[in-house]
């Protein structure tokens, strides 16, 4: 039976790791105010960030997706690990030694199937470094230094190199404790007539790491002759390792991406290596695929769509690089940043332009792009014979739609006079009109429901309306909870778990029946069960233990919301804020019960019994006079 991990040593791993340093890894933060920062959603696409999180409180909220949680959620989430993994992985990078109970620990056997895999990778990634240095590979040193690369370079990649043997790497990982079973569920080893052999044979290797810089796969060149194996060899597809979501170089160019609002898209892992030590750090290449929709996923999150980022392709100049920019730019409109390509000269990538004129030439070449968008129009332009009236009316029909798909308006414009003279047509304001008519209908497609696109929301504030919820353990209608009406209630419960020490001792007074969203009557609840806004002021497990005393995911997620979504307020909220909320939460529930009792009252008649009647009475007029003095003394007379 595993042993489950001691609650003590859980705890320090969650206070141990920031949860905007974890985040971090995956998306482009940025200051939201108060105290807040936001991002791109990585769980579902969207073009305004409603990401939010809180380092103060340890907790995330995603305003569009709902999805919400700690540091331990946002991990199991993002890389699909169970509660065990999660924990494991944060302690390794916090450098805490886990405890466990129930019969012990061992190793092997209770970390999880993902856990294993990234340690035979990174077992393997030794493995394959320490090779590098052996009498055998000195064909593969041969082969990095022709290319420009040094052994600092080498070290500073990874790269290593894989005996040519049958089965040295599946021998040594046999003696780490790995089974032969993980062997080949992680592509380090496939199946042979007797037993696993390694799949890497007297290649040199490059790991492949995701975005958190853990290794996940390795990119194999050849280097003999006598290899039949393909020029390039991946590791295939398996549980870590899907290279459609994988951009080589990325653990390295994540920060100066982020920084920079700029990404170079180049082919291979060599051209890689040689950007960054050109000082073009901020490279990255796909993984044996082309440029597709998952690597832009990974870009868009770094990038935080600011039109002013830059995503730049570097493609050869013959007619398969020419290709792959055509196909690079139909996915142009999924980007928020501009697009642009650098043709290497004279057919050479950037490791040879390196080689053959230094690093400053892989500078030049990048400064040298060209908007993507041009580069397409002249492409489409020369398929077509302008000497005629029917070839530039097909060219018209096929560049028109290029030029309304650019970005900036005045751009557009521009592109569009530029088209017509191009194409030969006198009529500028013809074509010019033609490109903003597909320009308007695009728009309008956007808005009628293509995800993503349409009227865009405030960047600064989570949206303004929240999907309709219904009332726990009810089946009656559907609660806008961002209504006027609960607004001020939400405001108050916010204010309860972001700052207690505004609210209390007068927010633990509040009964959940003056809360008449009965999603947040649950919520205060789970406020009292732990300990109350008083205890919360000076205790850095409050929040956790509100989210404990939830009883189900959905309020553990509403308080997680709550929790991080921004105050109604431009300034810090102080007392005088604080008391103006707990007025309103507490006028209306003095008004609604005063409506109640009028109604007991014309219930009751002319007919009611005296000492009944009175008793009523008194409890309105009780109710009248304290609601005069909230409206008067406002907080004073809580």
């Amino acid at each position: 039976m595993a042993g489950r991990i001691n609650d003590d040593d859980v705890k320090a791993v969650r206070d141990a790791v920031p949860i905007d340093a974890v985040v971090s890894e995956y998306l482009q933060l940025r200051n939201a105010g108060g105290g807040n920062l936001k991002g791109l959603c990585p769980f579902h696409d969207e073009k305004s960030p409603s990401f939010h999180v809180s380092p103060a409180k340890g907790l995330y909220h995603c305003f569009g997706c709902q999805e919400g949680g700690d540091t331990v959620d946002f991990v199991m989430k993002i890389d699909h690990l169970s509660f065990a993994e999660t924990i494991e992985r944060l302690a390794a990078q916090a450098g805490i030694t886990l405890r466990y109970e129930e019969g012990g620990y061992t190793p092997g056997r209770q970390q999880g199937e993902r856990t294993r895999l990234v340690e035979a990778h990174k077992a393997a990634a030794q493995y394959y470094t320490d090779q590098l240095e052996s009498p055998e590979a000195e064909i593969a040193r041969r082969f990095l230094a022709e290319r420009g690369f040094a052994q600092d370079a080498a070290q500073h990649f990874g790269v290593g190199y894989s005996p040519a043997g049958w089965d040295h790497l599946t021998r040594y990982l046999r003696g780490r404790g790995f089974t032969d079973k993980e062997l080949v569920l992680s592509g380090l080893s496939q199946e042979g007539r007797r037993g696993p052999i390694d799949r890497f044979r007297g290649r040199l290797m490059w790991p492949i790491r995701d975005i958190a810089g853990e290794v996940v796969g390795f990119g194999a060149r050849k280097l003999r002759d006598d290899d039949n194996g393909p020029k390039y060899l991946n590791t295939p597809e398996t549980p870590l390792y899907r290279k459609s979501q994988v951009l080589y170089g990325i653990d390295l160019a994540k920060k100066e991406i982020a920084k920079s609002s700029r990404a170079v898209v180049v082919e291979g892992y060599t051209d890689v290596m040689a950007c960054h030590l050109a000082g073009i750090t901020t490279a990255i290449a796909t993984c044996g695929t082309a440029f597709g929709e998952g690597h832009i996923k990974i870009l868009r999150r770094l990038l935080m769509d600011n039109s002013g980022s830059e995503v730049v392709f570097t493609f050869d100049g013959d007619a398969a690089g020419q290709k792959a920019a055509l196909r690079a730019f139909e996915d142009d409109q999924k980007f928020a940043a501009e697009t642009s390509i650098a043709i290497t000269p004279g057919g050479m990538d950037p490791c040879d332009l390196r080689l053959a004129k230094g690093d400053q030439a892989v500078a030049d070449l990048v400064e040298s792009r060209t908007p993507l968008f041009e580069f397409a129009l002249r492409q489409v332009v020369s398929r077509h014979n302008l000497d005629t009236p029917v070839g530039r009316a097909a060219a018209l029909d096929e560049a028109a739609p290029i030029v309304a798909r650019i970005k900036n308006s005045a751009i557009q414009h521009e592109s569009a006079v530029q088209l017509a003279g191009m194409l030969g047509i006198l009529d500028t304001q013809f074509v010019v009109r033609r490109v903003a008519q597909l320009a308007r209908w695009a728009r309008e497609r956007g808005r009628d429901g293509a995800p993503g696109q349409g009227r865009s929301q405030r960047r600064d504030a989570p949206p303004a309306a929240e999907p309709q919820r219904p009332a726990p353990g009810a089946g009656g209608p559907a609660l806008n909870l961002r209504s006027p009406a609960h607004r001020v209630e939400r405001e108050l419960l916010k204010l309860a778990l972001q700052r207690p020490d505004l609210v209390s001792p007068a927010f633990d007074a509040y009964g959940a029946d003056e809360f008449t969203a009965p999603p947040y009557a649950v919520v205060r609840q789970c406020i009292e069960e732990a300990g109350g806004a008083s205890a919360g002021s000076a205790d850095g497990d409050y929040l956790a233990r509100v989210r404990d005393a939830a009883p189900d995911d959905t309020v553990r997620a509403m308080v997680t919301e709550l929790a991080v979504e921004p105050l109604h307020t431009r300034r810090d909220p102080d007392e005088a804020y604080a008391g103006v909320q707990l007025v309103a939460v507490r006028l209306a529930a003095v008004n609604q019960r005063v409506t109640e009792i009028r109604g007991t009252l014309q219930r009751l008649g002319s007919r009611a019994d005296p000492q009944q009647l009175a008793a009523v009475q008194n409890e309105l007029w009780v109710l009248q006079q304290y609601g005069q003095s909230l409206r008067e003394r406002g907080a004073a007379a809580l």
